[in-house]
């Protein structure tokens, strides 16, 4: 189990001690002067999905090395420009450029942009943040290798714990750090496989370099902010600890699900 922040639609009341946003999905975002709109070559301009306020976030409770201010800006081809034609996958290095996280350090000038042509932006959400404890995927590498074997009698596939599991992730999920929440398989062997370049799903090296990846964050499909992945799917960037730490987001990978 690791600790993780849950982000969740900001409702103001007015009362004394609400929770404080932390960031937002959607809207146009603020970026340096000198920073081009991220743009895929040969495909076009990436969608605005979320900016994250890193001073604002809880992130003392987590695990991973997260900066303690400026912004993490979140950007993905979305299919707007192309009907969906084109498709980011971590297994074609030649689409990686169509997701991106750009990092603004605190007190850098910025401005907000206008959406280039062709790009709708999103509904502007603001988000705050909880922390809440995170599970594994039941498959995933980190399981095995604190577990296996695991025969069928094992706890861990008991129809209670699984379901006890499923209660921890209900409701729109959208999660920064912690173990992320698949909708498929685990994404950290998706992310690893297309790091190593590729190799067959059997190669043992696939689970090792899972194992050194985490999640940055995750923006799952949202009615509020008119946010559609697929057939009700997630985003996922993930990165390896020493590259968050170091501030290398150009390093993060970024993979999706759907049902």
């Amino acid at each position: 189990m690791r600790p993780g922040l849950r982000l969740e639609k900001a409702t103001s009341t007015g009362a004394v001690g609400e929770p404080v946003v932390v960031g937002r999905l959607g809207g146009l975002p603020e970026l340096p002067e000198d920073e081009e709109w991220p743009v895929w070559e040969a495909q076009g301009p990436l969608s605005f999905i979320a900016s994250i306020d890193c001073a604002a976030l809880p992130s003392t409770a987590l695990d991973i090395t997260l900066p303690s201010d400026g912004t993490l800006a979140f950007f993905y081809f979305d299919g707007q420009v192309d009907d969906g034609c084109a498709m980011v996958s971590p297994y074609e290095p030649d689409t990686w450029a169509g997701a991106r996280v750009l990092y603004v350090p605190a007190g850098s000038p910025v401005t907000r942009r206008t959406a280039p042509e062709g790009i709708q932006p999103y509904p502007e959400v603001m988000l705050t943040a909880r922390v809440e404890t995170t599970a594994p995927y039941l498959w995933h590498p980190a399981v095995y290798r604190e577990f296996a074997p695991m025969p069928d009698d094992h706890p861990l596939w008991d129809d209670e714990f699984q379901e006890a599991l499923w209660d921890l992730s209900e409701g729109t999920e959208h999660r920064i750090g912690g173990h992320a929440n698949p909708v498929q398989d685990e994404v950290e062997s998706e992310v690893a496989r297309g790091s190593l370049g590729n190799p067959p799903w059997a190669d043992p090296r696939i689970n090792e370099e899972a194992l050194r990846w985490v999640l940055l964050a995750q923006f799952d499909t949202d009615d509020d902010a008119d946010m559609m992945w697929g057939d009700c799917g997630v985003l996922y960037w993930l990165i390896r600890p020493e590259d968050l730490a170091a501030r290398r987001f150009d390093r993060a990978m970024f993979t999706w699900q759907c049902g």
